[in-house]
């Protein structure tokens, strides 16, 4: 485990670098266009190249492509495995370049010829501007599966950090050459995204480089690893395609319904997505290549081991996540982003979103890592039919829920959907493997929910007090609004798991002192 963790861990760190600066990155925006109008025709617009990537890029290509290229390299050596590489990047260039170009001419066609809202036109527009993005972030997507697959963690995941610093530059230094009204302005950012894409691809080339890669065209339509990572890529492209496409019908219905959901809502799934990032991604990145590797050498008793340790670190760090969360949703919100434009109504909207969006956290988690454990094992099908099913449960709870409750009304089909998700993703697994046994993990499991339950209530107590003796005029007071009664928190669950002799505290603590035992004989 301690492999894990290590692994894990640099992936957690560069992630939790990247996190920090996409929290300032939304801090800048939210400043910019709080919960306007502007604010949620942005965020649509941004969602169409993000369904791309996540079609092309991290989501299913990725997930695909790591375990083909680790079993090509032990079957027929590096050499083969970088030209593999190699046709799949032209394949991805040339797919998404055409779907980019498609896309501008039906935003151009809907703009000039037909009728449309104001809010709609400048959704259409930014959309234009940003469609670029798509092709640099795919690119760098593979790059990263690559170096992973390599054994290399921390300088891929660090390459989210350099599109997150020009994105937060656009805000400052780009807007004002847009013009002066806020419709006009927010071009820039539109910019920014497509720069900071391309900061993320090119940050990944010189590790590449070392590696050895060296890009050349290769003709994809008849390259054997294109057709196979093809293959295995399209029942979990229309998993990942039917998430995006429910992404962004459910914003287009709660726009119709308030101005103010889709932006609300976003900024809640943004403090979501620290702790599914730094922990749940991190973990699956580690996962998917060792489960891939001990799925190539037929070595399924240890992919079992690895697999149930992971699901375990897993539960117990986001279970402190979840419980900070929804005891101080509302003095994160305003420390992160209430400035500007997004005023104390706007951390209340938001705020709300988060406390029914929180309770999701684990099981969108834990999901990530059963989906990898299915690839692993080149079964692409499985995740693909459960994922339909429960998107289309989640639209269906987003029709019946935000008319009458707006963005908490998005955030509890979110919550219900993920749980779902997961328990049909572990009752699947446990068929396909029926020697993988979860009892062992009933009495850890249950350990922890009684700790984090402590260190919730002491997290709740501890902002109460806070807030009554301390108040949060001004950011120094919003801080320790936030990170005095997180610490408390911390402080007791940690101690208290160590104390009570709990794998992954232990294994925490046993990792964190040999890092500081290696620092002090440096």
């Amino acid at each position: 485990m301690s492999k894990l963790l290590k692994s894990s861990g640099a992936v957690a760190v560069a992630t939790m670098l990247s996190r920090i600066l996409g929290f300032v990155r939304e801090s800048a925006y939210a400043g910019f266009y709080g919960t306007t109008e502007v604010a949620s025709a942005f965020q649509i617009a941004f969602t169409i190249p993000n369904l791309l990537r996540r079609l092309l890029g991290e989501g299913a290509l990725t997930a695909v492509f790591v375990p083909i290229f680790t079993q090509k390299e032990r079957t027929e050596g590096r050499e083969a495995s970088w030209h593999g590489a190699a046709a799949v990047v032209s394949a991805l260039l040339v797919v998404c370049t055409v779907l980019a170009v498609i896309g501008f001419l039906i935003a151009t066609f809907l703009i000039q010829f037909t009728p449309y809202r104001h809010s709609h036109g400048l959704m259409l527009g930014l959309l234009r501007w940003m469609l670029p993005y798509a092709i640099f972030i795919c690119t760098a997507a593979v790059f990263v599966g690559m170096l992973n697959a390599r054994g290399r963690y921390f300088m891929p995941a660090l390459g989210a950090a350099m599109m997150n610093v020009v994105m937060i530059a656009s805000v400052y230094l780009l807007t004002p050459w847009f013009g002066s009204e806020l419709e006009d302005q927010v071009y820039g950012l539109a910019v920014g995204v497509v720069v900071g894409g391309a900061a993320q691809a090119a940050f990944q080339i010189p590790s590449l480089l070392k590696e050895g890669f060296r890009f050349r065209w290769v003709t994809p339509w008849t390259d054997p690893t294109v057709r196979e990572t093809a293959k295995r890529m399209l029942p979990a492209t229309l998993g990942v395609a039917a998430y995006q496409f429910n992404v962004a019908a459910t914003q287009l219905i709660a726009h119709g319904h308030a101005s103010f959901a889709v932006a609300s809502f976003n900024y809640a799934v943004r403090l979501l997505e620290l702790p599914q990032g730094v922990i749940g991604v991190s973990l699956s990145t580690y996962l998917l290549t060792e489960l891939s590797r001990l799925s190539a050498d037929k070595k399924f008793p240890e992919f079992r081991a690895a697999l149930r340790d992971g699901l375990l670190h897993l539960i117990f760090l986001n279970t402190l996540a979840t419980v900070l969360l929804l005891a101080l949703a509302e003095p994160m919100i305003r420390l992160l982003f209430q400035h500007g434009k997004f005023t104390e109504v706007s951390t209340q909207q938001a705020s709300l979103a988060l406390l029914f969006l929180a309770p999701g956290l684990i099981a969108t988690s834990l999901t990530s890592i059963l989906s990898r454990a299915f690839y692993a094992l080149a079964d692409t099908k499985t995740p693909m039919y459960i994922g339909l099913f429960c998107l289309g449960f989640n639209l269906i709870l987003v029709l019946v829920l935000v008319g009458p409750f707006l963005q908490v009304g998005l955030a509890v089909a979110n919550s219900i959907s993920a749980l779902m998700n997961c328990g049909l993703l572990t009752y699947a697994f446990r068929r396909k493997m029926p020697k993988f046994d979860l009892h062992g993990l009933v009495e850890p499991v249950g350990r922890i929910a009684a700790l984090g339950i402590l260190a919730g209530a002491l997290g709740w107590a501890g902002g109460q007090a806070w807030e009554s003796w301390v108040g949060h005029t001004g950011k120094l007071r919003q801080f320790g609004a936030v990170f005095a009664p997180a610490l408390l928190a911390l402080a007791a669950y940690v101690s208290l798991g160590i104390a009570l002799r709990m794998a992954p505290a232990l294994e925490l603590q046993s990792t964190l002192l040999r890092r500081l035992g290696r620092k002090a004989t440096d």
